[in-house]
């Protein structure tokens, strides 16, 4: 057989071909022999740094506690006019929406048919009076003849009885000319208290009756002025738990300050007092209805205005405040509040904050004093994050 001669070209190209496929797998080798080294010899993995976040440490304080409280204003003690003698109404003797005082008079009834009542009651009276000194003489002179015997018993009895009857009719005479002299003086109608007047509801000539159902004016007393609160039942009962246990304590048991907040938002200067509360909860709203006095010198308050009232409950020691900014929500709507431990990890705090005072919650479970509670970045840290806390204020000072 002839030998066959391969070409040095083709050679080289066997060559390149082998190379090629040697080297991959001498890489692949090397790379498996790689993985089999130890763990130990890999470096350790480094801890992330602490998150700077500013904190501030609570610690309790002794704050007013108030209520805010709607509730309505009320005169003091309203009088309706009514006419106690009927008759024509002659003249009215204010002016409405004056001032009035006690005993002054309003209207002027016609005062003719009550004055001729007292002329005839005085006219009786004192006829009577004559009979009743005519028979007190009989009898007088009766009694001596009789023991004269110069009559007989039955006529003095008689005498006696007449006297009797004198007298008895003086007394009702009596009773009668005072009747009629009252009913004159019913004739000016006067007002039973000091206040204001409204509206009147008659002018001169109108015909008037004895306590007719519609009033010729009402008078309102508007200095003081009553503020009638309503509070929710389940508020009373908390704050009377409160003051049982010592968390909240009160100068006065029945008495509590309070401070009006006008229609407009601005405050009212005088200061008023609560003087009772309810003993019945209105079934259809669950509230308490409690009843303020407040000066109104200058009657700036009208009766039926609609107001709100800043009551004083009393005052606690226990309270913890915090920042409105460090409360968040947990996915159930609940307060909560990041707190740094003492080796400086974060921790969730659930809490209950029913009351703000400005800026702050008032925190009455779930923080106790000396927590450190973050109000800086809440964004960069969650419960188990390591922290670097700084007091909020230290930087500054």
């Amino acid at each position: 057989m002839t030998p066959v001669t391969v070409p040095a070209a083709a050679s080289s190209s066997r060559l390149a071909h082998f190379w090629a496929g040697a080297l991959p797998a001498a890489a692949l080798a090397l790379l498996l022999a790689g993985c089999d080294e130890p763990r130990a010899a890999q470096a350790p993995a480094q801890p992330p740094p602490p998150v700077a976040v500013t904190v501030v440490t609570l610690e309790r304080k002794e704050i007013p506690i108030t209520s805010v409280l709607p509730g309505r204003t009320a005169p003091l003690r309203v009088a309706e006019i009514r006419p106690q003698v009927g008759g024509l109404l002659r003249e009215r003797l204010f002016t409405e929406g004056e001032s009035v005082v006690a005993g002054q008079s309003l209207f002027q009834i016609d005062p003719a048919p009550f004055e001729a009542a007292v002329r005839r009651a005085e006219a009786a009276l004192t006829r009577m009076e004559a009979a009743e000194r005519v028979a007190q003489s009989t009898v007088n002179r009766l009694r001596t003849l009789a023991r004269s015997q110069v009559v007989s018993e039955q006529n003095l009895e008689n005498a006696e009885t007449t006297l009797r009857q004198a007298q008895a009719d003086l007394v009702s005479l009596r009773a009668a000319l005072e009747t009629a002299r009252i009913d004159l003086n019913y004739t000016r109608v006067a007002s039973p208290i000091s206040g204001r007047t409204g509206r009147s509801t008659v002018t001169p000539g109108a015909l008037v009756t004895a306590n007719q159902p519609t009033a010729l004016v009402t008078v309102a007393q508007l200095d003081p002025i009553l503020v009638d609160l309503t509070q929710p039942s389940a508020a009373l009962l908390q704050q009377r738990r409160d003051v049982e246990s010592g968390a909240l304590r009160r100068p006065s048991a029945d008495r509590a300050t309070a401070r009006l907040i006008l229609e407009d938002g601005s405050e009212y200067p005088h200061p008023g007092e609560v003087q009772f509360s309810e003993v019945i909860v209105d079934q259809g709203t669950g509230s308490v209805t409690m009843r303020a006095v407040f000066p109104n010198p200058n009657q700036l308050l009208l009766p039926g205005m609609f107001i709100r009232a800043r009551v004083e409950e009393g005052v606690t020691d226990r309270a913890l405040l915090v920042p409105q900014r460090a409360v968040l929500r947990t996915p159930r709507g609940e307060p909560m509040a990041f707190v740094v431990n003492a080796e400086g990890v974060v921790e969730s705090r659930v809490l209950r904050a029913n009351r703000a005072f400005g800026n702050d919650w008032m925190v009455t479970a779930g923080l106790n004093p000396g927590d450190r509670v973050v109000v800086e970045g809440l964004q960069r840290i969650r419960p188990g994050t390591r922290v670097r806390a700084t007091e909020r204020g230290a930087a500054a000072s």
